[in-house]
């Protein structure tokens, strides 16, 4: 029994872990509890140094030392100052009015403001909540399918954990060992084109389901002019001339050789800028040239639109830090919400508290994970998951094929943050050393890990959504809604992985893709079979040293 345990130490760590999770035992303690358990069992048996945990403290220091991981409460902050201040209840209601001529548009309005509040907080819950308490009602009101609505809010919700600046790609990017900005630049497009199939869904069932998605009743529309229309002309021109005027900046003022994304972000601003200066004059010397659609849309939009192309555009173009940005994002959405008249002292502190307590929960999991894989890899658990993940058939192929698989089981049980600082670490080294780009498969397993929030019957989103769904929704109904964004989803990571141009960074240009297969004879040491165990000095070093 004592040479059974001592052969299959890893696997049997692997498993408890999984067991302890199941029974629902805080995440934190769980790992922790299990990676002292386990060291304890191997120092006695004799196959671990019983200096083993003097390595312990150098990595809790290292965790508590990390200026990346102060991001997550900046970012956090921002979010919740913004959701509380009332930004997404003008922002739907704006949108809203804007799409309400058209099939779906409550939809699509819930869709855009999702993918908003995704770039501008990072939090999943604010944005489900936010939403379902302010469109759930109004679409059931004007004749919505329960399932349709229900699914579009809780996708939508979603969007916060893949558009920068997500916090699960902040945690991502720490584990993986690689720079926050290059992950939120490599997950920008895939971010975005999530959302364009959340908009083709809705179009084909506006389309062949119309009942299910009616436009807005002409009562409803209350954002018109004097004479009864629309105003939309006057909104298309100010759009066209900004754009024009971000176009001429581009290719006239800007240097030519200046880095794409920072050609992109500076022009970007020029666009917002004139837009919102023409609205500016607009309003202060009553000139009369903007319709109320238009001046309505450019201070309900410009402000966060103004917020993301400063938090993302200087970590883009390198100018901040992803703390720094944070840092900026955070202040920024102080003034907007002094702005807006609507900073108290009780939303401070409420935004406060959650922030506190949202980053306790992420250090500490981070700690359990730590002292988990402490011992995982001194019982060579990460050489034992790279021989079981290289010995499977179709090479870098049949590796992504079953990380997902598994990735997507666990997210039935485990949340976003859990899996980034349980699976991650596992199959990070894997992944390196099969050639594919760490940025890349980040990007990958956060598309997938997504579904987390989705998947019935545990999905967080579908549990925030319930909290604030009115009675007559079913929880059936919602589940079933969610169903079909859990399949654009996997669709999404389909396409990654079929076209992994689509994560790009740095100089624009296609990372790595999965394509030569695997020699295996390369990868494990000796050729192939189980590990051999280190000696504990050159043990203690490695570990340290991680």
């Amino acid at each position: 029994m004592t040479e059974f345990i001592i052969a299959n130490m890893a696997p049997l760590m692997f498993a408890s872990m999984i067991l302890f999770l199941l029974f629902g035992f805080p995440v934190a303690f769980a790992l922790a509890a299990n990676g002292i358990l386990f060291g304890l069992i191997g120092i006695e048996l004799g196959l671990l140094h019983g200096a083993l945990f003097q390595a312990l403290p150098e990595r809790i220091f290292g965790i508590m030392a990390n200026d990346t991981l102060l991001a997550v409460p900046f970012f956090t902050f921002m979010g919740l100052i913004l959701e509380r201040s009332g930004m997404a209840e003008d922002l739907l209601d704006t949108i809203g009015q804007l799409f309400g001529p058209v099939r779906g548009g409550l939809a699509f309005a819930v869709i855009f403001v999702g993918a908003l509040l995704a770039a501008t907080t990072g939090v999943v819950a604010a944005s489900v909540i936010s939403m379902g308490l302010i469109s759930l009602p109004i679409m059931l009101r004007y004749g919505y399918d329960h399932r349709l609505a229900s699914g579009v809010i809780a996708a939508s919700g979603t969007l916060a954990q893949i558009i920068p600046p997500s916090l699960v790609l902040i945690v991502m990017a720490d584990q993986l060992g690689r720079s926050v900005g290059d992950m939120y630049q490599g997950a920008l497009l895939p971010g975005l084109m999530l959302t364009a199939l959340y908009v083709v869904y809705v179009a084909l069932v506006a389309i062949f389901r119309p009942s299910s998605a009616p436009a807005m009743p002409l009562s409803a529309r209350t954002l018109h002019e004097g004479d009864g229309t629309s105003g939309l002309r006057s909104l298309a021109v100010l759009a066209a001339v900004s754009a024009a005027g971000a176009w001429v900046y581009a290719n006239q003022f800007h240097r030519a050789d200046a880095p794409r994304d920072e050609m992109v972000v500076v022009s970007a601003m020029v666009g917002i800028g004139i837009a919102f200066t023409a609205a500016m004059l607009n309003r202060l010397f009553a000139l009369g040239l903007l319709s109320r659609m238009a001046e309505r849309v450019v201070f309900v939009l410009i402000p966060p639109l103004g917020l993301i192309f400063l938090v993302l555009g200087t970590i883009f173009i390198g100018i901040a830090t992803p703390t720094e940005g944070g840092a900026m994002g955070a202040l920024g959405a102080v003034l907007m919400a002094v702005g807006r008249k609507r900073l108290s002292l009780p939303l401070l502190k409420q935004a406060m508290d959650s922030t506190t307590k949202l980053s306790c929960f992420v250090l500490f999991i981070l700690i359990g994970s730590s002292v988990f894989g402490l011992t995982f890899r001194a019982v060579n658990g990460d050489l034992w998951v790279e021989h079981l993940m290289t010995s499977l058939p179709g090479g870098q192929i049949g590796f992504l094929l079953a990380v997902n698989l598994l990735v997507f089981v666990l997210a039935f049980f485990l949340d976003y943050f859990e899996l980034a600082f349980i699976i991650v670490p596992l199959l990070a080294p894997v992944a390196d050393k099969l050639g594919i780009d760490l940025i890349w498969f980040g990007v990958l397993l956060a598309v997938n890990m997504q579904t987390s929030f989705l998947h019935p019957p545990f999905g967080f989103a579908l549990f925030f959504l319930r909290s604030v769904a009115p009675e007559k929704v079913k929880t059936t109904s919602i589940y079933w809604g969610a169903v079909p964004f859990v399949i654009i989803q996997l669709i999404m990571v389909g396409l990654i992985i079929a076209f992994p141009g689509l994560v790009s960074y740095g100089d624009g240009s296609a990372k790595p893709s999965p394509q030569q297969e695997l020699n295996l004879e390369q990868l494990l040491p000796g050729g192939a079979g189980a590990p051999a165990q280190e000696d504990p000095g050159a043990l203690m070093r490695r570990l340290q040293g991680q």
